[in-house]
């Protein structure tokens, strides 16, 4: 199985160091919008730009999913 990263970006990167080994590019993204909601309900206020970036182990980026997103 492929590992992904989820990087954690507002301008810097934090990087994610070990990665998750997930079956593909739908799972890694599934999990990043999971992240995103834990990551709302720990913090309910954060930067409007902070999001989830997800990166395969080829280094190519996959997904981006903001954290706080636009109110629609």
């Amino acid at each position: 199985m492929p590992t992904y990263y989820f990087d954690i970006r507002d301008g810097v990167p934090v990087r994610d160091k070990s990665g998750l080994e997930l079956v593909s590019d739908g799972a890694a993204i599934v999990h990043s919008k999971s992240l995103a909601g834990r990551m709302r309900e720990e913090r309910p206020k954060g930067h409007p730009a902070l999001q989830i970036v997800v990166i395969d182990e080829s280094g190519r980026e996959v997904h981006r999913e903001p954290i706080y997103p636009s109110p629609a």
